[in-house]
């Protein structure tokens, strides 16, 4: 493998996981209170809980699309939001962060496996390859992991 290739590879996985110059998911999510999971504040179209499962659903067909050949494409919006603002229990909310962990994992093992080609296109894609998928990815929790930021800081909860 080109050591360009390997550069590359080592700096995707850092930018999966959300380490850089700004807070990750990890931190964005610890110790955060149970009763404000479902918590809208003023302003904020999400709660927590929703945006915890749609990074999670996001993900998870992320990665399914970059490793199934029988990929089914889910219905946007509708498959991407859970129903309701608060998880059924505690433990759907530690089951979502684990299944978020998971999938993180499965990204990191397909960028860092040598024989994964990042620049083929998915052969049952449209054009996109497992670079682009990745890309968005870190992207797409980068992006709701800010607003879980934002939830913590109008709740008065972020450290």
């Amino acid at each position: 493998m080109p050591s360009e290739d390997r550069i590359l590879r080592n700096q995707l996985i850092p930018f999966l996981r959300g380490e850089g110059a700004h807070a990750n998911f990890a931190s964005a999510v610890k110790d955060f209170p149970s009763e404000h999971y479902g918590t809208r504040p003023d302003g904020c179209p999400h709660s927590a809980w929703e945006l915890v499962e749609h990074i999670r659903f996001t993900l998870h067909d992320l990665i399914d699309f970059c490793t199934n050949p029988n990929y089914s494409e889910a219905e946007w919006p509708a498959d991407y939001w859970p129903k309701l603002p608060a998880p059924p229990t505690s433990e759907a909310w530690r089951d979502s962060l684990s299944a978020i962990q998971h999938d993180i994992e499965a990204f990191e093992r397909l960028v860092g496996d040598p024989t994964s080609n990042l620049y083929a296109e998915i052969p049952w894609g449209q054009g996109q390859t497992l670079l682009r998928e990745v890309l968005l990815a870190g992207d797409h929790t980068s992006y709701h992991t800010g607003q879980l930021v934002l939830i913590r800081q109008l709740l008065g909860i972020w450290k």
